[in-house]
């Protein structure tokens, strides 16, 4: 504007000055040049294309402005994959991050950040984020490996049989194991129970081989004794003859069943003076388990295997009935096995108990596992004595894997450590996979239900201004973002976080099976932090401090160092042998959690005969004269005051009198006058109870089972 006007005061002062001048320099060959083809024209479109094309220039400069680069986020990021995807370095990320509660002390490349990191650090560069979307299957192929087609018949050979002991705990499986194999394997299980799954092989005196699972009897061990079954070409069931069947009994046949295993009835210590077999019997015909004596196919042997009688029939009956079977192997080509157990060992590393189902397994061989691989290093049997190679129906230790597989894993040979690789990227690229669409899912979710909750509060307030509305939605909100989230939190109910620790991969499953039979979350809630395999160790306490929670360990043990330092930061550290123990020592940890039960004992009652005022002062304070119908009173305690069936008063007394004498008790049958604190007024025939509160422990109504 301060433009426009100078150049209008400059157009009159020439004007004024030289008019023929002014005419000259508006003439329109001034304006125009001569080489323009329309003069007249152009001058205004030119002009008004000129304002149209700055206008344009003007927004693109604003648009480019306006657009962000967008980073395409996923959850559990890693600094390094944050920083790839924003085409930054990894110091860009750690100075996005400064100021804020991350440790930048500790952060690596491969540190994982949270999600509200995530979105910080991409926010605090100037950009956008956006969830990433799930990646078409066909972007990447297939890379799996998988069992061979069955084998040619012509290269097929007899291979022993895989028979596994199952039966409730405590009916002699591991005793009669034992017996066969003449060593003492009870003697080193805790408490006399078998907790693992253990593989032998066991060579008969006729010569046949037959290789033995020895599953867990224990409630808590149902998915080690699934896995036997899911392994293993015939059933030993074991029953003994004085207890009869039992749970654990029970759940054997339905496992056996499951996997159409053929079974075979061992009806153990029938040298007990209380032993019935044949009761034995008629109990499993309630769970279409038919003996040959009753018309069936199963046969039942009695024996007992502790003082070895009648184990030779038992063998011979295993032996014909895999001949029945007609067990055959390749021996050739591939390996192919399952992970019985698996476990850390401080020598050797990552150790899995495996059978061999096809091939035959030699050093140098590359084998895949899960989601990790290995090249086997070392081959040892039951008694650790190193082996050369292990063949079809072989319990064998396979030492030399990179991380260690779960136990129920399918392993598969490959050809070379490339392909097993490959293997394992697609195998954890396929879970990423199914893990982000199962969170996009539950994003989706929640945002579902959180536009529907917004859409309903919206709706009951639609006939109020937006000024009421804002104040209603203030109003109801107020309590609830009163106090920070991590308050909020504080001030739930009791908790327990749990890091479990277990010497083999069967053991923590076990364990974590059974706590996810957890139901008493309303009382207290118990959540497992972390779990592992080997000893407790420094980062474990660590861990335990930073969840204010307790470390459980089952047989695995705990240096005198991390044992020191839990004590000193006040960690729980209970260490066991026997898994009914543990949990047994968890339910008290969790029973401690909970607040004591507050219950009322009534010490005694009083009825109200007359009221009058005493004047204590220039104050008149009414008086009840009573008699103690029940008990006694006590002046220490609390008190209620009755009437008809309403309670109009509950607290302390104020005087407690007898005789014009202050007294701390009055007993049954005397009469006394007392006054309440604060101003109450009494009537005749009212009642006062004088009671006392007692807390008493709270226990945790979570039944694990056993």
């Amino acid at each position: 504007m301060n433009v426009m006007s100078s150049v209008m005061r400059g157009a009159r002062r020439l004007a004024h000055a030289d008019p023929a001048l002014l005419n000259t320099c508006l003439s329109p060959s001034f304006i125009c040049p001569a080489r323009s083809p329309a003069p007249l024209l152009t001058c205004p479109i030119n002009r008004k294309y000129a304002f149209k094309q700055f206008k344009e220039q003007k927004n693109q400069k604003v648009k480019s402005k306006v657009d962000k680069q967008e980073v395409e986020i996923r959850q559990r990021m890693t600094v390094a994959a944050l920083a790839k995807a924003m085409n930054k370095d990894f110091d860009h990320v750690v100075e996005a991050l400064l100021n804020t509660s991350v440790d930048l002390e500790s952060l690596e490349p491969d540190s994982v950040l949270e999600e509200k990191w995530i979105k910080k650090v991409v926010t605090q560069s100037g950009m956008k984020f956006r969830w990433a979307k799930l990646s078409e299957r066909k972007e990447r192929p297939n890379r799996d490996v998988h069992r061979r087609p069955p084998a040619d018949p012509s290269n097929l050979l007899p291979r022993p049989p895989v028979v596994t002991i199952m039966g409730h705990v405590d009916h002699g499986k591991t005793t009669l194991l034992d017996s066969l194999r003449k060593s003492q394997i009870v003697s080193t299980e805790a408490g006399g129970i078998t907790q693992h799954i253990g593989a032998f092989l066991v060579q008969l005196p006729s010569g046949e081989k037959i290789t033995f699972l020895d599953t867990p009897g224990h409630a808590a061990f149902s998915s080690m004794r699934a896995r036997g079954t899911n392994a293993t070409d015939i059933v030993i069931l074991v029953v003994a003859a004085d207890d009869g069947v039992m749970n654990q009994t029970v759940e054997s046949i339905q496992h056996a069943k499951r996997a159409g295993v053929p079974m075979i009835v061992a009806v153990n210590k029938c040298d007990k003076p209380q032993a019935d077999p044949q009761r034995v019997k008629q109990e499993l015909l309630a769970h279409d388990v038919v003996c040959e004596e009753f018309g069936g196919d199963v046969q039942a042997i009695h024996i007992s295997a502790l003082k070895g009688d009648n184990l030779l029939a038992l063998a011979e009956a295993t032996v014909t009935l895999a001949e029945v079977l007609e067990l055959t192997a390749e021996p050739n080509g591939l390996v192919e096995g399952v992970v019985i157990e698996s476990r850390t060992d401080k020598g050797k590393g990552p150790v899995t108990t495996a059978i061999v189902q096809r091939g035959t397994v030699k050093r140098g061989c590359v084998l895949v596992a899960g989601k990790t691989w290995g090249k086997v290093r070392f081959l040892f049997d039951e008694n650790g004595k190193v082996l050369t190679e292990a063949s079809p129906s072989s319990a064998v230790e396979v030492v030399g894997w990179k991380e260690l597989p779960s136990a129920g894993d399918v392993i598969l040979e490959v050809e070379s450590e490339q392909r097993a690789r490959e293997v394992v990227e697609w195998r954890t690229y396929e879970e990423e996979q199914q893990k982000l669409q199962e969170e996009q899912s539950l994003i989706e979710l929640k945002q579902k239900l959180h536009l529907e909750e917004y859409k309903r509060e919206r709706a009951e307030l639609a006939h109020l201004s937006w000024r009421q509305r804002k104040s209603a939605l203030y109003q109801a909100n107020k309590t609830k973002f009163s106090v920070r989230p991590s308050e909020r939190t504080e001030r739930e109910g009791p908790s327990l976080p749990l890091i479990i620790k277990g010497d083999v991969d069967g053991s923590v499953e076990a364990i974590l099976n059974i706590l996810d039979t957890y139901d008493a979350q309303r009382q207290c809630e118990m959540d497992v932090v972390h779990f592992g395999i080997g000893d407790v160790s420094e980062s474990d306490v660590n861990m335990a401090e930073t969840f204010r929670g307790s470390i459980y360990g089952f047989n695995v043990g705990a240096s005198s160092s991390v044992r020191q330092l839990a004590t000193k930061r006040g960690i729980p550290l209970h260490l066991h042998s026997i898994i009914y123990k543990l949990i047994d020592k968890l339910k008290d940890e969790l029973s401690s959690k909970l607040p004591a039960q507050v219950s009322e004992n009534v010490v005694g009652e009083a009825k109200v005969l007359a009221m009058f005022d005493v004047t204590v002062g220039k104050k008149k304070v009414p008086v009840a004269g009573c008699r103690v119908q029940k008990g006694q009173l006590d002046r220490r305690l609390k008190f209620r005051l009755i009437r008809g069936r309403d309670t109009i008063w509950e607290g302390s007394l104020a005087t407690l009198k007898q005789h014009k004498d202050d007294v701390q008790t009055v007993k049954t049958g005397m009469d006394c006058g007392l006054s309440l604190e604060g101003d109450f007024s009494f009537r005749p025939g009212d009642v006062i109870v004088c009671f006392e509160e007692l807390n008493s422990p709270q226990a945790t109504t979570w039944d694990p089972g056993f």
